[in-house]
């Protein structure tokens, strides 16, 4: 059976962790976890370590040094995750604003066909809970903006919640990602579009988080606005 990895950045979620897991962990063994850690002051990781050996073999922890931006703990968890021979591989929130239960039917979706399956929150309609009228706003503005600029033919451009086919990873070109924040998920669409590669967006409830707080700022806001241009760009220039 081919092998699927959910891969969960993590810094200070101790509030999240144990939940986050274990209710991965209920859904069937083809799922594995890696959880990639920023050296959270608060114990996310040693918690981990400890369900480790509750779970033999299907839990997995990286450690880094610092706090180091959600794109490079996304593009680190993905390299262990080809280096390892995951066959589909998963990102996901520990802070459960995505269902774990989702899991299966985004890798239904890559099992039909699609290179890149999208848990989308505005594929029909605005799906989203506990979210204040302003963030729903900003987000889903923000997806029609990167419509208009790149092209892309999907609801919901700067989603987390996403599987991809192996291949998929191999060919998007890691090494060159450069955003960090809200821009790294647009990026990661936007390289996959270029490619050729099928996405395909799943609809999903998203909640947001009720323990721990939120990562969002200005800077990552603005990174989001004008890395799509930036994008753009270089693929006019042929150049991404």
């Amino acid at each position: 059976m081919p092998k699927g990895l959910v891969v969960i950045p993590t810094y200070n979620e101790i509030e999240n962790i144990e939940n986050i897991i274990r209710a991965v962990m209920v859904l069937d063994d083809f799922f594995h976890v890696l959880i990639v850690d920023d050296n959270s002051p608060d114990g996310t990781a040693q918690k981990v370590l400890t369900l480790q050996q509750e779970y033999d073999g299907r839990i997995f922890v990286e450690i880094r040094q610092k706090k180091s931006g959600l794109g490079t703990a996304y593009v680190h968890g993905f390299k262990w995750a080809l280096s390892n021979q995951y066959d589909y591989i998963f990102e996901m929130d520990a802070d459960f604003s995505h269902n774990p239960a989702d899991l299966p039917r985004l890798l239904k979706a890559c099992e039909d066909g699609a290179d890149v399956a999208i848990g989308s929150r505005y594929s029909t309609g605005v799906n989203v809970v506990n979210w204040p009228l302003s963030r729903v706003l900003l987000s889903y503005f923000a997806s029609v903006y990167v419509r208009i600029i790149t092209g892309m033919k999907i609801h919901d451009a700067t989603a987390g919640f996403i599987c991809y086919k192996r291949n998929a990873l191999e060919n998007i070109g890691l090494d060159k990602i450069k955003f960090i924040g809200y821009a790294f998920q647009i990026e990661m669409k936007y390289r996959a579009f270029v490619k050729g590669l099928r996405l395909v967006e799943v609809p999903i409830i998203f909640t947001d988080r009720t323990k721990g707080q939120s990562k969002m700022s200005g800077s990552i806001i603005r990174e989001a606005i004008f890395g799509v241009i930036l994008l753009r760009i270089k693929k006019l220039l042929n150049t991404i």
